[in-house]
């Protein structure tokens, strides 16, 4: 809930411009991208999407689904780290 990682607060499905994206911590413009094999197939489109958020000061991370569902405390840590820096 509020403040839920750190005291950043962070949306999940949250839109920016016509995208919309897995989580966006929008105080320090940072997005979380959770990823399935599918993306393999779509690369040319998240370099995109990711090339127009950055143009716009975002980051983004990104993250397998088996990295997120078998080291989510190392993932947790990583983007908190990650928002602490910015």
């Amino acid at each position: 809930r509020r403040r839920q990682l750190g005291g950043f607060y962070i949306r999940r499905q949250a839109a920016i411009g016509k995208y919309v994206f897995d989580f966006v911590c929008f105080e320090p413009k940072l997005v979380v991208e959770v990823d399935g094999g599918q993306h393999s197939q779509h690369v040319a489109q998240d370099a995109k999407r990711t090339a127009w958020l950055e143009s716009q000061g975002y980051e983004v991370m990104r993250f397998w689904n088996n990295d997120v569902l078998e080291n989510t405390d190392g993932v947790v840590e990583t983007i908190l780290e990650n928002l602490r820096r910015r």
